[in-house]
């Protein structure tokens, strides 16, 4: 229950991003200074954290998205869906466990 609750939002949230990101890029086309001052206000470390939750809406839908169609076409799916959701979670922490120390390094200054 709860991962398919974090499947949807996590896929509201990169729509969202999406959306934004697609707006503040055609921005450029309107006005090349307005741009600027809204791509310097996504350099604060408040956007870098939000940059983290990003990704780990991204790498858990997109590992989740592979665990819904193995339990959608796998005719074994059902029966390991609880086993996969397992391996969800740890390739999950692994993947983020490797992104976030450098990342974090990058947002508040360590990683220059």
């Amino acid at each position: 229950m709860w991962s398919w609750v974090a499947h949807r939002v996590t896929g509201v949230l990169i729509f969202f991003f999406l959306l934004v990101h697609v707006l503040d890029t055609a921005l450029v086309r309107v006005s090349p200074e307005a741009y600027n001052a809204v791509i310097g206000t996504y350099q604060t470390p408040i956007m870098g954290l939000g940059e983290a939750g990003l990704v780990a809406a991204i790498v858990f839908h997109a590992f989740n998205g592979i665990r819904i169609i193995l339990v959608d076409f796998w005719a074994k799916g059902p029966r390991y869906q609880r086993t996969m959701l397992w391996i969800v979670v740890g390739l999950f922490v692994v993947t983020m466990a490797g992104f976030l120390p450098r990342h974090l390094m990058n947002v508040f200054g360590g990683g220059h």
